[in-house]
């Protein structure tokens, strides 16, 4: 068995520190000091999932404007792009900038270069500055930012998953506009949150490799045009 050989680290904001790994053809990003490993170029499906599901809809749309919340191994962003047609533009979000970097570099190879695709721009900061414009920006936003709903990683995240957060990323979706959040397991508050929020609901449990591994979630939250939010 060839040993994991440490290709880079990088700072995450306000704390913690994320390692890059390589062993033969397989590579493997590191939390230090926490969990262990966040995500491995071996299995991917439910990080696919979360495009096709939550980008379904937007097969056949003209223009549609798709952000992707973390861009990790590019696997998400590499199936939506496949959804969306060719007029679609594809925004991702990353806050640590090495991970971009990462994805430039041998990485890139996992999900075949997304980022080379004319349709996917780049954003290096944190996905909150888009969530909380209050302007109707996107058809579908993609959140693979933590483990869940509940900020692991990076603390900042818990934003995004408290109701006042959701209530903001209902704001910039535009008319039935879908919210699909990835998530390690099941989490019945969150799903109340999102409802609170103003969202329809839908949760589905995807297998992290295809038709097995372990099992992840699926948050699919469309927007409604019939709720009026309390700001």
């Amino acid at each position: 068995m060839l040993p994991w050989v440490q290709l880079d680290s990088a700072a995450i904001p306000n704390g913690g520190e994320m390692t890059l790994s390589q062993r033969g053809k397989e590579f493997s990003i590191r939390l230090t000091g926490k969990r262990g490993e966040l995500m491995n170029s071996r299995v991917f499906n439910s990080e696919k999932e979360l495009a096709k599901l939550g980008c379904a809809y937007l097969k056949d749309a003209d223009n549609a404007h798709v952000l992707v919340g973390g861009l990790g191994m590019g696997y998400t962003l590499a199936e939506t792009l496949k959804v969306v047609n060719q007029s679609a533009q594809v925004s991702v979000a990353e806050l640590v900038p090495e991970v971009v970097t990462w994805n430039q570099g041998a990485l890139g190879e996992c999900a075949k270069r997304p980022l080379d695709d004319p349709r996917a721009r780049v954003i290096v900061g944190d996905v909150k500055l888009l969530l909380s414009t209050k302007k109707p920006t996107f058809d579908a936003i993609l959140l693979d930012v933590d483990n869940g709903p509940e900020g692991l990683t990076h603390g900042d995240n818990n934003w995004i998953y408290s109701t006042q957060g959701l209530k903001d990323i209902y704001q910039v979706l535009r008319p039935k506009g879908m919210l699909a959040v990835w998530s390690a397991g099941p989490d019945y508050l969150f799903s109340v949150r999102l409802k609170d929020a103003g969202f329809d609901v839908d949760t589905r449990e995807v297998s992290s490799q295809k038709r097995k591994g372990t099992q992840h979630s699926i948050f699919l939250a469309r927007k409604t045009l019939h709720h009026h939010i309390n700001k």
